[in-house]
């Protein structure tokens, strides 16, 4: 599958959309693409809450491959990340997404069942794991 194409500027609620079209494509690594783009592209302030979902997006994709340790690892370097950031910026469930990453981290080392990023896809905003 081809790469998402790199150095894209979005506005925020931009790369959140796409981000999650991605993630409920069941393509978790073009994901981290699009935020790591933003990571990369914004203004400094931006950058710890877009690498920590980058690290999310990643460990999924990882964890879909069967990579267990390296997914629950980025999961919850993600997770880490992200869980400092003040309040929801644009939209998204910060306290959420914290659950769901150490959850399925916890999940995937324990051996749980195979890991299906269609199904395993968390929600950006507003509820964080539907």
């Amino acid at each position: 599958m081809e790469r998402q194409p790199e150095g894209v500027v979005r506005r925020p609620a931009e790369t959140v959309r796409e981000a999650q079209r991605l993630l409920d494509a069941g393509m978790p690594f073009h994901a981290h693409e699009v935020f790591e783009d933003a990571w990369k592209s914004g203004p400094g302030g931006g950058a710890p809450l877009w690498r920590g979902l980058a690290q999310l997006a990643v460990g999924l994709t990882h964890a879909a491959r069967g990579n267990a340790v390296g997914g629950a690892r980025l999961l919850r370097r993600g997770a880490a990340g992200i869980e400092e950031v003040d309040g929801g910026p644009y939209g998204i469930d910060v306290p959420g997404l914290v659950r769901w990453a150490r959850e399925l981290a916890g999940r995937v080392e324990a051996g749980g069942p195979a890991v299906d990023p269609v199904r395993e896809a968390p929600r950006l905003a507003g509820g964080g794991l539907e």
